[in-house]
Formats: C-alpha cells, sequence, structure tokens
C-alpha cells in the first residue's frame, strides 16, 4: 500500500463502468476515465485544509439510513449524497485531496454526507468481493453511530490502506485492523473479522448501484456527488465550499 504525500498527484478522479445482459451472464465492462483536472495558480490540486484530519466533534453521527446508506453529520445540516467504491482509486483520490475539508465542514455543522457504497469493482480485487466486504465494514462501524470513528475509518480505507485496483485485496482480518487504528472497539473488530454484514452489504450495494445508474442516465461512475439530484463538478477546487459555504 502506498503513502499519498501532501504533494501527491492525483490519479484519473473517475471510475466508469457499463453493463450489458446477454443471458444470465453480466459483462462489466470497466473504463477509466481522465479527468480533467483545473490547475491552480501553483499547477497542481492541492490537498484542501491538510492537517486538519478527520472528523472530531463527539456531537457527530454515523446513522445506518434504511437503504443502507450511511449519513455522516449532524441534524440539520445540508446532505450530499457521495457514490463510492471501496476499491476505485478515484474515489481515493477524492478523500485525499478534500476528505479533510468534507470533515470540518461536518464539525462545523454545515455538511452531512450521506455514503452509497457501490461494488461493480469486486472483480477488480484479488479475492473478487473485496468491495463488499469493505463495504460490510464500514457498517459495522456505522452501527456504533461514532462519527468521528466512522470519518477515521473511512478516511483511512480511501487513503493510506486503500489497495490497489488490479488484485490488490485485504482480508477481513486485515480490514479489521483498520478498524482498531481507528479506535474501533472488540465487537466492531468481529464483526468484521466474521464478515457479519456481508450479505446486507450486497444487496446495499445493488440498491445504490440502481440509484446511481439511474442518476447517471444507466452509467456507472465513481465518485459521484449529487446534490439535490444534480451532479457536483468535484474536479473544481472550490466545490466544497460551493455547496457548504
Amino acid at each position: 500500500m502506498t503513502e499519498r504525500s501532501s504533494k501527491y498527484t492525483p490519479r484519473p478522479m473517475s471510475n466508469v463502468t457499463t453493463y450489458a445482459l446477454g443471458g444470465v451472464a453480466l459483462v462489466v465492462a470497466v473504463l477509466i476515465v481522465v479527468f480533467v483536472v483545473r490547475w491552480n495558480s501553483d499547477h497542481g490540486l492541492k490537498v484542501r485544509e491538510d492537517g486538519y484530519g478527520s472528523v472530531h466533534d463527539s456531537a457527530v453521527q454515523a446513522l445506518p439510513d434504511s437503504d443502507g446508506a450511511i449519513v455522516l453529520g449532524k441534524s440539520g445540516a445540508h446532505t450530499v449524497d457521495a457514490f463510492e467504491d471501496p476499491l476505485c482509486p478515484s474515489c481515493g483520490s477524492l478523500e485525499h485531496l478534500f476528505g479533510q475539508e468534507i470533515s470540518h465542514k461536518i464539525d462545523d455543522g454545515k455538511l452531512a454526507v450521506r455514503y452509497r457504497f457501490v461494488n461493480f469493482l469486486d472483480p477488480k480485487s484479488g479475492s473478487k468481493d473485496y468491495s463488499t466486504r469493505a463495504i460490510a465494514a464500514h457498517e459495522c462501524v456505522a452501527d456504533t453511530g461514532d462519527g468521528p470513528l466512522f470519518s477515521k475509518f473511512h478516511q483511512l480505507m480511501f487513503t493510506t490502506e486503500q489497495p490497489g485496483e488490479n488484485g490488490g485485496d485485504l482480508t477481513n482480518a486485515q480490514i479489521g485492523e483498520i478498524a482498531k487504528k481507528a479506535g474501533a472497539p472488540d465487537s466492531v473488530q468481529q464483526c468484521i473479522a466474521k464478515g457479519t454484514r456481508v450479505d446486507a452489504a450486497r444487496i446495499h450495494a445493488e440498491a445504490a448501484l440502481a440509484a446511481l445508474k439511474s442518476a447517471n442516465g444507466g452509467t456507472v461512475e465513481t465518485p459521484t456527488v449529487l446534490d439535490g439530484g444534480k451532479r457536483v463538478d468535484v474536479g473544481a477546487a472550490d466545490w466544497v465550499t460551493k455547496i457548504a459555504p
């Protein structure tokens, strides 16, 4: 696993796949779309609010929704939907570049994020089900309701601990250790290690995938952020402050 420095050069900010059904077979064609980065005066998109870290405020909650989404934030905050695949390198770029700024907005009560996790990159992992198991792990963490814990775990899973897209993988035990590093109690680590929520996570990922396809006209692309149902241009350096001033 590769550490990302503050001078990290972002990878393409979009993973796209289209689906076609042939009989009972599902053919998945994954297309990596090069996202046009908008250069600032230093000719590079820099990490926003570097040094802030993950969510700090204990008043922030992580609340599982009935459709499997996980809402991170405070009551009454402006809420956006974020679609991510745990193996998606572009989602890792998004978290690396904007995650700390998002955390600050969440702590301030200006923003809440409704995470909708998808698993279309499962075939790209060594185990062929890493994304699903990583989603299950996020659900185990979210069951605590602890916003700072969830935020830290999510940050680790999408940055320094994210495996590579081409055959990368983590076992449930390894994911459990990441949860421990984030501060999760033994009960959460056991939930992850035993794969307790894997079946539920697979169902929730399918629902999120259907919602994403509907929002994107049949195309599955991650990361996708929706504000009031409208797609946000996450390639703009100021997109977070625009939706949560």
